[in-house]
């Protein structure tokens, strides 16, 4: 039987060719429990070619060093927090690296405003607890409890957002590996290869601060915005193709030069300055992550596809560009239509971009 497709694969299945050419050539030193040496799942992640020919695609385009530093910290006995603004890839670089480790993503704590500490440490199933009283049948396994069990990496989404007594639940699991179990009298003591991978961001609203002794447990790593527009050009046009193609968009390939201008429009207006470094511009309240920009350039092929002639054009990523920046009507709207008027005005080859933003707005 031909297994069913889904809209988006695990970055396990998804890359799964990759990961078995890596493990065949893969001849160092291993931690306990991992797929894969810390060298190969730095490989993974940046990407290279390896002796037998086989290209490894880059997941994350930055600084190797920080993703040196990050898989190094998993091979501790300290977990792992990623932090950075808003659309830095720290969940995309935290599937990945628990993928290519444990080549299992799928232990994951979304958090929110409303995770509790059972979602953290165990749940019961209340209709075999008042049947059968507390029993292993009745446990409900969060998927940290699992990862412990297991030897595997949890992963742990927006911990900032949790509130702050819940966020403590997890020092006795960071600091001594272990997840008492009082009402069975027992205990799950983690395995060799169990750690933790955090994300958290300090700009949205909402964020909780953790506390020091639950920090001293991290180690951080700070994922950077891209430094330059051709990087951040890169990420974008990889990132679009491969969702254009998992999405079955029928459109032709985003132009360069289209994301090359929403590129170069997010970074001048989270910047306040222009490319040349002549005009200073207002910056909007939202973060315009390059996250953003792959949703606005993949919404564009949508409608070039469907309402169009298939080939992206400045109308089609205008409006995308308008709800990414105007956040707030009244004063994101102006800083817009000022950004329009004194920068996009006055620049060669973006009439029909000055003309489409116009009409949006």
């Amino acid at each position: 039987m031909t297994a069913p497709t889904v809209l988006r694969p695990h970055a396990e299945q998804d890359h799964a060719a990759e990961l078995a050419a890596l493990a065949a050539a893969d001849d160092r030193a291993k931690p306990p429990n991992w797929n894969l040496s810390p060298w190969a799942v730095v490989e993974y992640l940046l990407g290279g070619t390896l002796p037998d020919g086989t290209v490894i695609t880059p997941k994350y385009v930055g600084p190797r060093r920080l993703i040196e530093v990050a898989v190094a910290t998993l091979a501790t006995d300290r977990a792992l927090l990623l932090l950075g603004v808003p659309g830095t890839a720290k969940t995309w670089v935290s599937e990945h690296l628990s993928a290519a480790i444990s080549g299992d993503s799928t232990l994951l704590v979304q958090g929110t405003a409303g995770t509790s500490e059972e979602s953290i440490r165990y749940g019961w199933n209340y209709a075999r607890l008042i049947a059968e009283g507390p029993s292993p049948a009745a446990l409900v396994e969060s998927p940290v409890l699992r990862a412990m069990r297991d030897g595997k990496l949890a992963r742990l989404e927006e911990l900032t957002r949790i509130p702050a007594d819940v966020q403590d639940s997890l020092i006795t699991i960071l600091s001594e590996k272990t997840l008492p179990i009082p009402e069975l009298g027992t205990e799950v003591q983690a395995r060799p290869g169990f750690n933790l991978i955090a994300t958290a961001n300090n700009r949205d609203k909402g964020v909780n601060e953790l506390s020091s002794a639950l920090r001293r447990r991290f180690n951080t790593v700070v994922l950077p915005l891209p430094d330059s527009a051709e990087a951040e050009v890169e990420i974008v046009s990889r990132r679009v193709a491969e969702l254009g193609a998992s999405l079955k968009l029928p459109a032709e390939a985003a132009e360069l030069n289209e994301i090359r201008r929403v590129v170069t429009v997010f970074r001048e207006l989270r910047s306040g300055r222009t490319e040349d470094g002549r005009t200073a511009v207002k910056s909007p309240s939202g973060t315009l992550s390059t996250a953003e920009a792959i949703s606005v350039l993949t919404g564009g092929l949508a409608l070039a596809a469907h309402f169009g002639d298939g080939v992206l054009r400045p109308h089609d990523i205008a409006a995308g560009i308008h709800g990414a920046v105007v956040k707030d009507p009244v004063a994101d709207r102006a800083i817009w239509i000022e950004y329009l008027e004194t920068v996009v005005r006055e620049r060669d080859g973006w009439a029909d971009f000055y003309r489409a933003g116009q009409e949006i707005s």
